[in-house]
C-alpha cells in the first residue's frame, strides 16, 4: 500500500505503524474489538494523516445516517493539520465530501452510506458545553494532551452508538500529563491499541528534511519532536547559547528597529532595542531596572522616559509589552509615539521559538546587554514542577525576548501584523 506525501502529491509505501493505523478496526485485523486507539510520539511522524484516514473510513464502512466529531485544540487547527490535507486524499479514494465551513461540519458520502462529522475546538474549560447533547458514533481527538480532561470526557461521553470507538492522537508533553497517566499508561485497561512513533517512521520524509529536524531541535524539545518521548524539562533553558555564536555586534547599519519590553514594578522591568542588518535582528542595547536592588520604585511615566531614551530618535516600527502591564500599554499609547502590541505570552511555544532562532543566528546579541548575557546562563526549566514551567528568576530579559521572538517569527506574524522576518523591497 502506499502513502500519500501531501506536499509533493505523489505516494509512497507505508510504514508498518502507519499500516497498522490504518487497519486496526478491519474484520481481519486481531484488534478489531479494541475500544479505541491511541498514537503519540514524535512530530511529522505520519500518524495524524492516517489517523483521520483511517477514522473517517472506518465511520464509513460502518455507520450510515450517524454523526460524528473531529477535535482539535482549535477548529482552525482542525482545518490546517487535517481537513485541509485529509480532503484530497479522501476525493482520491472516491468519497465525496461536501463542507460547511460556516456550520463547522462536513457531509461524506462513501460506500452507498452519508454521515455527517462536526469540527470542534477544545481551548480549554468552557470548550466542553460545546459538544454536549450529541449523539456520536466515534470521536477523534486530535492534539488531545492540549486540551483540558474536561472537554476529553465530555467528548467521550457522547460516544453512546453502538460500535462507537475513540481515537486519540498527541504528540508528548510532561510525563506526569494527565492524558499519559489516564490512557496511555492504562491502555490495557482500557481495552486500546496503543502505537508510538518516531519521526523516523514516516517515509515520506527524506534524510535530509530528517537531519534538518534534528539540527532544528534540542533539549528536552528533541527528546519530544524527534523521539517522541514523554520527557520532564530539566536543566538551562537555552543550553545552544554561547559568547562565541550567539554574541556580536551588526556588521553594518540597521535599516528597522522594534522595542521589546517585559515590565516589572517589584519585579525588574527590561526593555530590549532590536535592529534589522543582513538578515539578522540584532539585539543593540537594553535598559534593566531592579527596584529590588535600588529600593525605589519607578512609575509608568519614569519606564516610558527610559523607553525613550533607548530608542534615541529612531524609526521604532513597534513596541511590543507584555500583555498583562495593562497601564503601561495604555500609558504609551496615550503618548501617541509609538505603536503598542501587546505580545504573545505562549511560554512553551515561545521557548521553542527563541531556541530557533538562537541556533539559526536568525538573532544575536551585542555584547553590551550585560544583563541579557547574564539571564542567558541563569535560566533554568524548574524540575520540581508537575508541569512545563521555568523557575520565575533571572528571566526578565529571556521574558522580552521570548516576546519578540514570538511576534517577529510565529506562523501567526508571518499571517498579520508581523510579517517582518524578510527584508522589504
Amino acid at each position: 500500500m502506499t502513502a500519500m506525501n501531501t506536499a509533493g502529491n505523489s505516494f509512497r509505501s507505508f510504514s508498518k505503524k502507519q499500516m497498522k493505523v490504518l487497519n486496526w478496526w478491519t474484520p481481519s485485523s486481531p484488534d478489531r474489538d479494541r475500544d479505541g486507539i491511541i498514537c503519540d510520539g514524535a512530530v511529522r511522524s505520519g500518524k495524524t494523516l492516517c489517523m483521520t484516514v483511517s477514522f473517517i473510513s472506518w465511520a464509513m464502512c460502518g455507520f450510515s445516517g450517524a454523526q460524528f466529531a473531529i477535535c482539535g485544540k482549535t477548529i482552525s487547527s482542525v482545518r490546517r493539520n487535517i481537513t485541509t490535507p485529509v480532503f484530497p486524499v479522501l476525493r482520491s479514494l472516491g468519497f465525496s465530501i461536501k463542507e460547511s465551513v460556516s456550520r463547522n461540519e462536513f457531509e461524506v458520502t462513501a460506500f452507498g452510506h452519508r454521515n455527517k462529522f462536526s469540527v470542534f475546538g477544545g481551548r480549554d474549560e468552557s470548550s466542553a458545553s460545546l459538544i454536549q447533547g450529541m449523539t456520536l458514533g466515534g470521536v477523534m481527538l486530535d492534539e488531545v494532551a492540549l486540551m483540558p480532561r474536561s472537554f476529553t470526557d465530555q467528548a467521550l461521553a457522547r460516544c453512546s452508538a453502538e460500535g462507537a470507538k475513540f481515537w486519540f492522537n498527541c504528540n508528548p508533553e510532561h510525563p506526569m500529563h494527565w492524558f499519559r497517566e489516564e490512557w496511555i499508561n492504562r491502555a490495557e485497561e482500557k481495552n486500546m491499541l496503543y502505537i508510538h512513533f518516531v519521526m523516523s517512521d514516516n517515509p515520506s520524509l527524506s534524510p535530509a528534511v530528517l537531519a534538518r529536524y534534528e539540527r532544528l531541535y534540542t533539549g528536552v524539545f528533541r527528546e519530544r519532536y524527534i523521539l517522541g518521548k514523554w520527557v520532564a524539562a530539566r536543566g538551562c533553558v537555552y543550553p545552544m547559547f554561547s559568547r562565541e555564536n550567539n554574541v556580536s555586534q551588526p556588521p553594518g547599519e540597521c535599516s528597522r528597529f522594534m522595542i521589546s519590553c517585559d515590565y516589572g514594578t517589584v519585579n525588574p522591568s527590561s526593555f530590549g532595542l532590536w535592529g534589522y542588518c543582513s538578515g539578522v535582528w540584532y539585539r543593540l542595547g537594553e535598559y534593566y531596572y531592579d527596584s529590588r536592588i535600588t529600593g525605589v520604585r519607578r512609575t509608568d511615566g519614569e519606564h516610558y522616559e527610559a523607553l525613550c531614551g533607548l530608542a534615541r530618535g529612531r524609526n521604532i516600527e513597534c513596541v511590543i509589552v507584555d500583555p498583562s502591564a495593562a497601564s503601561f500599554i495604555e500609558y504609551i499609547r496615550r503618548e501617541g509615539k509609538f505603536t503598542v502590541i501587546p505580545a504573545d505570552n505562549d511560554v512553551i511555544g515561545g521557548i521553542r521559538r527563541v531556541q530557533d532562532a538562537l541556533r539559526s543566528g536568525k538573532i544575536a546579541i551585542c555584547p553590551s546587554c550585560r544583563d541579557t548575557i547574564r539571564e542567558f546562563g541563569l535560566y533554568r526549566w524548574n524540575e520540581k514542577s508537575s508541569d512545563d514551567s521555568v523557575i520565575k528568576e533571572n528571566d526578565h530579559a529571556m521574558d522580552d525576548i521570548r516576546y519578540f521572538v514570538s511576534a517577529v517569527f510565529s506562523s501567526k506574524a508571518e499571517s498579520g501584523f508581523f510579517a517582518m522576518s524578510v527584508d522589504r523591497k
